[in-house]
Protein backbone atom coordinates (compact mmCIF):
# COMPACT_ATOMS: atom_id res chain seq x y z
CA UNK A 1 0.00 0.00 0.00
CA UNK A 2 1.44 3.39 -1.01
CA UNK A 3 1.79 6.17 1.53
CA UNK A 4 -1.41 8.19 1.85
CA UNK A 5 -3.47 5.54 0.07
CA UNK A 6 -6.76 4.83 1.81
CA UNK A 7 -8.09 1.35 1.09
CA UNK A 8 -11.46 1.10 -0.60
CA UNK A 9 -14.49 0.04 1.40
CA UNK A 10 -14.41 -3.67 0.54
CA UNK A 11 -10.66 -3.77 1.09
CA UNK A 12 -11.16 -2.24 4.55
CA UNK A 13 -13.85 -4.83 5.24
CA UNK A 14 -11.61 -7.74 4.21
CA UNK A 15 -8.66 -6.40 6.19
CA UNK A 16 -10.74 -6.10 9.37
CA UNK A 17 -12.12 -9.62 8.91
CA UNK A 18 -8.58 -10.97 8.49
CA UNK A 19 -7.40 -9.02 11.53
CA UNK A 20 -10.09 -10.72 13.60
CA UNK A 21 -9.05 -14.13 12.27
CA UNK A 22 -12.47 -14.86 10.77
CA UNK A 23 -12.54 -17.65 8.21
CA UNK A 24 -12.12 -17.03 4.52
CA UNK A 25 -15.70 -18.27 4.07
CA UNK A 26 -16.91 -15.45 6.31
CA UNK A 27 -14.77 -12.97 4.41
CA UNK A 28 -16.28 -14.01 1.10
CA UNK A 29 -19.84 -14.12 2.42
CA UNK A 30 -19.67 -10.69 4.09
CA UNK A 31 -18.05 -9.11 1.02
CA UNK A 32 -20.74 -10.58 -1.21
CA UNK A 33 -23.58 -9.28 0.97
CA UNK A 34 -22.10 -5.78 1.11
CA UNK A 35 -21.79 -5.72 -2.69
CA UNK A 36 -25.38 -6.93 -3.10
CA UNK A 37 -26.55 -4.25 -0.67
CA UNK A 38 -24.74 -1.54 -2.63
CA UNK A 39 -26.06 -2.72 -5.99
CA UNK A 40 -29.60 -3.00 -4.64
CA UNK A 41 -29.46 0.70 -3.77
CA UNK A 42 -28.12 1.74 -7.21
CA UNK A 43 -24.47 1.77 -6.14
CA UNK A 44 -24.89 4.37 -3.41
CA UNK A 45 -22.07 4.41 -0.88
CA UNK A 46 -23.08 2.81 2.45
CA UNK A 47 -21.91 5.88 4.39
CA UNK A 48 -24.65 7.84 2.63
CA UNK A 49 -27.24 5.32 3.79
CA UNK A 50 -28.28 3.87 7.11
CA UNK A 51 -30.88 1.86 8.99
CA UNK A 52 -33.80 2.56 6.60
CA UNK A 53 -31.85 1.28 3.59
CA UNK A 54 -30.55 -1.75 5.49
CA UNK A 55 -34.07 -2.56 6.64
CA UNK A 56 -35.42 -2.17 3.10
CA UNK A 57 -32.78 -4.54 1.69
CA UNK A 58 -33.30 -7.19 4.35
CA UNK A 59 -37.08 -7.02 3.95
CA UNK A 60 -36.63 -7.41 0.19
CA UNK A 61 -34.62 -10.58 0.80
CA UNK A 62 -37.38 -12.04 2.99
CA UNK A 63 -40.46 -10.93 1.06
CA UNK A 64 -39.41 -10.96 -2.59
CA UNK A 65 -36.41 -13.28 -2.65
CA UNK A 66 -37.97 -15.53 0.02
CA UNK A 67 -34.61 -16.42 1.52
CA UNK A 68 -34.34 -18.55 4.63
CA UNK A 69 -34.06 -17.02 8.10
CA UNK A 70 -30.41 -18.07 8.34
CA UNK A 71 -29.59 -16.40 5.01
CA UNK A 72 -31.28 -13.16 6.02
CA UNK A 73 -29.49 -13.26 9.36
CA UNK A 74 -26.12 -13.69 7.63
CA UNK A 75 -26.84 -10.63 5.48
CA UNK A 76 -27.80 -8.69 8.62
CA UNK A 77 -24.58 -9.71 10.38
CA UNK A 78 -22.52 -8.62 7.37
CA UNK A 79 -24.14 -5.19 7.23
CA UNK A 80 -24.00 -4.63 10.99
CA UNK A 81 -20.29 -5.52 10.86
CA UNK A 82 -19.77 -3.06 7.99
CA UNK A 83 -21.49 -0.16 9.71
CA UNK A 84 -20.18 -0.79 13.23
CA UNK A 85 -16.59 -1.82 12.51
CA UNK A 86 -15.75 -0.06 9.24
CA UNK A 87 -17.98 3.02 9.06
CA UNK A 88 -18.32 3.56 12.84
CA UNK A 89 -22.05 4.06 12.47
CA UNK A 90 -24.75 2.66 14.75
CA UNK A 91 -27.73 1.20 12.92
CA UNK A 92 -29.78 1.09 16.09
CA UNK A 93 -32.82 -1.18 16.31
CA UNK A 94 -34.43 -2.17 13.02
CA UNK A 95 -37.97 -1.99 14.37
CA UNK A 96 -39.87 -2.45 11.11
CA UNK A 97 -37.70 -5.21 9.68
CA UNK A 98 -39.76 -8.06 8.28
CA UNK A 99 -38.00 -11.26 9.29
CA UNK A 100 -37.85 -14.35 7.14
CA UNK A 101 -39.86 -17.12 8.74
CA UNK A 102 -37.79 -19.70 10.53
CA UNK A 103 -39.44 -23.07 9.85
CA UNK A 104 -39.65 -25.68 12.57
CA UNK A 105 -37.91 -28.63 10.95
CA UNK A 106 -37.52 -32.14 12.23
CA UNK A 107 -34.05 -33.42 11.27
CA UNK A 108 -33.68 -36.25 8.80
CA UNK A 109 -32.46 -39.31 10.69
CA UNK A 110 -31.32 -42.69 9.40
CA UNK A 111 -32.07 -45.93 11.18
CA UNK A 112 -29.15 -48.12 12.20
CA UNK A 113 -29.88 -50.40 9.25
CA UNK A 114 -29.86 -47.42 6.87
CA UNK A 115 -26.55 -46.16 8.26
CA UNK A 116 -25.08 -49.63 7.75
CA UNK A 117 -26.39 -49.73 4.17
CA UNK A 118 -24.94 -46.28 3.43
CA UNK A 119 -21.53 -47.16 4.88
CA UNK A 120 -21.42 -50.31 2.75
CA UNK A 121 -21.22 -48.07 -0.32
CA UNK A 122 -18.30 -46.01 1.00
CA UNK A 123 -14.66 -47.00 1.21
CA UNK A 124 -11.25 -45.73 2.22
CA UNK A 125 -10.98 -42.10 3.22
CA UNK A 126 -14.66 -41.36 2.64
CA UNK A 127 -15.73 -44.30 4.82
CA UNK A 128 -13.49 -43.09 7.66
CA UNK A 129 -14.80 -39.53 7.46
CA UNK A 130 -18.44 -40.64 7.30
CA UNK A 131 -17.89 -42.90 10.30
CA UNK A 132 -16.42 -39.95 12.22
CA UNK A 133 -19.51 -37.84 11.54
CA UNK A 134 -21.79 -40.67 12.61
CA UNK A 135 -19.65 -42.23 15.35
CA UNK A 136 -18.41 -39.00 16.99
CA UNK A 137 -21.12 -36.53 15.98
CA UNK A 138 -18.75 -34.24 14.06
CA UNK A 139 -20.01 -31.57 11.72
CA UNK A 140 -18.71 -31.76 8.16
CA UNK A 141 -16.13 -28.97 8.50
CA UNK A 142 -15.08 -30.18 11.96
CA UNK A 143 -14.23 -33.51 10.38
CA UNK A 144 -12.47 -31.96 7.40
CA UNK A 145 -10.39 -29.61 9.58
CA UNK A 146 -9.37 -32.22 12.15
CA UNK A 147 -5.67 -32.03 13.04
CA UNK A 148 -3.30 -34.81 14.05
CA UNK A 149 -2.76 -33.53 17.60
CA UNK A 150 -6.50 -33.58 18.34
CA UNK A 151 -6.85 -37.37 18.15
CA UNK A 152 -6.07 -39.06 21.45
CA UNK A 153 -5.88 -42.83 21.05
CA UNK A 154 -4.97 -43.33 24.72
CA UNK A 155 -8.09 -41.66 26.12
CA UNK A 156 -10.15 -42.61 23.05
CA UNK A 157 -11.34 -39.09 22.45
CA UNK A 158 -11.30 -36.37 19.82
CA UNK A 159 -10.93 -32.68 20.58
CA UNK A 160 -12.88 -30.38 18.29
CA UNK A 161 -11.14 -27.00 18.05
CA UNK A 162 -13.02 -23.80 17.22
CA UNK A 163 -16.28 -25.52 16.36
CA UNK A 164 -19.49 -23.62 15.73
CA UNK A 165 -19.48 -20.49 17.89
CA UNK A 166 -15.66 -20.76 18.17
CA UNK A 167 -16.04 -23.31 20.96
CA UNK A 168 -13.82 -26.29 21.78
CA UNK A 169 -15.28 -29.59 22.94
CA UNK A 170 -14.38 -33.24 23.37
CA UNK A 171 -16.18 -36.23 21.92
CA UNK A 172 -15.52 -39.95 21.78
CA UNK A 173 -13.18 -41.77 19.41
CA UNK A 174 -15.08 -44.87 18.24
CA UNK A 175 -13.07 -48.07 18.65
CA UNK A 176 -13.99 -49.12 15.13
CA UNK A 177 -12.06 -46.10 13.85
CA UNK A 178 -8.86 -46.52 15.86
CA UNK A 179 -7.03 -48.65 13.28
CA UNK A 180 -8.33 -46.79 10.17
CA UNK A 181 -7.26 -43.49 11.72
CA UNK A 182 -3.79 -44.84 12.56
CA UNK A 183 -3.41 -45.88 8.92
CA UNK A 184 -4.65 -42.48 7.78
CA UNK A 185 -2.11 -40.73 10.01
CA UNK A 186 0.65 -42.88 8.52
CA UNK A 187 -0.39 -41.78 5.04
CA UNK A 188 -0.62 -38.13 6.13
CA UNK A 189 2.82 -38.45 7.74
CA UNK A 190 4.34 -39.76 4.52
CA UNK A 191 2.86 -36.86 2.55
CA UNK A 192 4.19 -34.40 5.11
CA UNK A 193 7.69 -35.92 4.96
CA UNK A 194 7.65 -35.61 1.17
CA UNK A 195 6.57 -31.97 1.45
CA UNK A 196 9.40 -31.19 3.86
CA UNK A 197 11.92 -32.82 1.54
CA UNK A 198 10.57 -30.72 -1.33
CA UNK A 199 10.96 -27.52 0.69
CA UNK A 200 7.32 -27.14 1.75
CA UNK A 201 5.48 -28.69 4.69
CA UNK A 202 3.84 -25.62 6.22
CA UNK A 203 0.20 -25.75 7.30
CA UNK A 204 -2.25 -22.94 7.95
CA UNK A 205 -2.50 -21.97 11.63
CA UNK A 206 -5.34 -19.77 12.93
CA UNK A 207 -5.41 -16.96 15.49
CA UNK A 208 -1.83 -15.80 15.00
CA UNK A 209 -0.51 -19.14 16.25
CA UNK A 210 2.06 -19.07 13.45
CA UNK A 211 3.64 -16.00 15.08
CA UNK A 212 3.35 -17.39 18.59
CA UNK A 213 4.74 -20.81 17.63
CA UNK A 214 6.91 -20.17 14.56
CA UNK A 215 8.06 -23.81 14.32
CA UNK A 216 4.57 -25.29 14.64
CA UNK A 217 3.67 -24.67 10.99
CA UNK A 218 5.94 -27.53 9.95
CA UNK A 219 5.31 -29.89 12.84
CA UNK A 220 3.35 -33.02 12.00
CA UNK A 221 1.09 -32.60 15.05
CA UNK A 222 -0.47 -29.52 13.47
CA UNK A 223 -1.06 -31.08 10.05
CA UNK A 224 -4.52 -32.05 8.87
CA UNK A 225 -5.64 -35.65 9.39
CA UNK A 226 -7.23 -35.58 5.94
CA UNK A 227 -4.81 -33.61 3.75
CA UNK A 228 -5.47 -32.72 0.15
CA UNK A 229 -3.74 -34.80 -2.50
CA UNK A 230 -2.17 -31.67 -3.95
CA UNK A 231 -0.52 -28.56 -2.56
CA UNK A 232 -2.20 -25.23 -3.30
CA UNK A 233 -1.61 -21.50 -2.89
CA UNK A 234 -3.19 -19.89 0.16
CA UNK A 235 -5.43 -17.09 -1.22
CA UNK A 236 -4.62 -14.82 1.72
CA UNK A 237 -0.89 -15.27 2.30
CA UNK A 238 0.14 -16.48 -1.14
CA UNK A 239 2.11 -19.33 0.44
CA UNK A 240 2.08 -22.79 -1.10
CA UNK A 241 0.73 -25.26 1.45
CA UNK A 242 -1.06 -28.57 1.71
CA UNK A 243 -4.57 -27.78 2.82
CA UNK A 244 -7.22 -30.21 4.02
CA UNK A 245 -9.36 -32.26 1.67
CA UNK A 246 -12.16 -30.39 -0.13
CA UNK A 247 -15.41 -30.83 1.80
CA UNK A 248 -17.27 -31.28 -1.48
CA UNK A 249 -15.43 -34.56 -2.01
CA UNK A 250 -17.03 -36.27 1.00
CA UNK A 251 -20.38 -34.57 0.30
CA UNK A 252 -20.46 -36.07 -3.20
CA UNK A 253 -19.39 -39.48 -1.91
CA UNK A 254 -22.15 -39.57 0.72
CA UNK A 255 -24.76 -38.40 -1.76
CA UNK A 256 -23.71 -41.14 -4.17
CA UNK A 257 -23.78 -43.74 -1.37
CA UNK A 258 -27.31 -42.68 -0.37
CA UNK A 259 -28.52 -43.32 -3.91
CA UNK A 260 -26.60 -46.59 -4.23
CA UNK A 261 -28.09 -47.84 -0.93
CA UNK A 262 -31.59 -47.09 -2.21
CA UNK A 263 -32.42 -44.78 0.71
CA UNK A 264 -35.56 -42.73 0.11
CA UNK A 265 -34.51 -39.94 2.44
CA UNK A 266 -32.95 -36.54 1.77
CA UNK A 267 -29.81 -37.60 3.60
CA UNK A 268 -26.49 -35.73 3.67
CA UNK A 269 -23.32 -35.57 5.75
CA UNK A 270 -25.19 -33.68 8.47
CA UNK A 271 -27.76 -36.47 8.60
CA UNK A 272 -25.03 -38.68 10.05
CA UNK A 273 -24.62 -36.23 12.96
CA UNK A 274 -28.40 -36.19 13.46
CA UNK A 275 -28.39 -39.98 13.50
CA UNK A 276 -25.55 -40.01 16.06
CA UNK A 277 -27.61 -37.93 18.50
CA UNK A 278 -30.85 -39.82 17.96
CA UNK A 279 -29.29 -43.25 18.36
CA UNK A 280 -27.62 -42.18 21.60
CA UNK A 281 -31.01 -41.06 22.93
CA UNK A 282 -32.50 -44.37 21.87
CA UNK A 283 -29.73 -46.12 23.81
CA UNK A 284 -30.80 -44.30 26.96
CA UNK A 285 -28.05 -41.70 27.30
CA UNK A 286 -29.14 -38.48 29.00
CA UNK A 287 -29.73 -35.43 26.90
CA UNK A 288 -27.22 -33.25 28.79
CA UNK A 289 -24.37 -35.60 27.91
CA UNK A 290 -25.45 -35.60 24.27
CA UNK A 291 -25.66 -31.81 24.35
CA UNK A 292 -22.00 -31.62 25.40
CA UNK A 293 -20.91 -34.13 22.76
CA UNK A 294 -22.68 -32.12 20.05
CA UNK A 295 -21.43 -28.77 21.32
CA UNK A 296 -24.89 -27.19 21.65
CA UNK A 297 -25.07 -24.06 23.83
CA UNK A 298 -28.73 -24.62 24.65
CA UNK A 299 -30.26 -27.98 25.55
CA UNK A 300 -33.37 -26.94 23.61
CA UNK A 301 -31.38 -27.38 20.42
CA UNK A 302 -30.60 -30.94 21.42
CA UNK A 303 -34.19 -31.67 22.40
CA UNK A 304 -35.28 -31.64 18.76
CA UNK A 305 -33.94 -35.18 18.52
CA UNK A 306 -36.60 -36.43 20.93
CA UNK A 307 -39.15 -35.70 18.19
CA UNK A 308 -37.85 -38.48 15.98
CA UNK A 309 -37.68 -41.25 18.55
CA UNK A 310 -40.00 -44.19 18.01
CA UNK A 311 -41.90 -43.36 21.19
CA UNK A 312 -41.66 -39.58 20.92
CA UNK A 313 -40.51 -37.22 23.62
CA UNK A 314 -43.38 -38.12 25.97
CA UNK A 315 -43.67 -41.82 25.22
CA UNK A 316 -47.13 -41.48 23.65
CA UNK A 317 -48.55 -44.59 21.95
CA UNK A 318 -50.76 -44.12 18.88
CA UNK A 319 -54.45 -44.95 19.46
CA UNK A 320 -54.37 -46.95 16.24
CA UNK A 321 -51.75 -49.25 17.75
CA UNK A 322 -53.85 -49.61 20.90
CA UNK A 323 -56.97 -50.41 18.90
CA UNK A 324 -55.25 -52.93 16.65
CA UNK A 325 -53.56 -54.52 19.64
Amino acid sequence: MTEGHKPKLLEQLRNEIKRRNYSIRTERAYSDWVKRFIFYHDKRHPKDMGAPEVQQFLTYLAVERKVSASTQNQALCALVFLYREILNMDLGILENLQRAKRPVLVPVVLTREEVKALMAHLSGLHWTMAQLMYGAGLRLMECVRLRVKDIDFGYKEITVRHGKGHKDRRTMLPEVLAEPLRLQLEKAGQMHAQDLTAGFGEVYLPYALARKYPNAVKEFAWQYVFPSENRSTDPRSGKVRRHHIDARSIQRAVKKAVRAAGLNKQASCHTLRHSFATHLLENGYDIRSIQELLGHSDVRTTQIYTHVLNKGGSGVVSPADTFLG
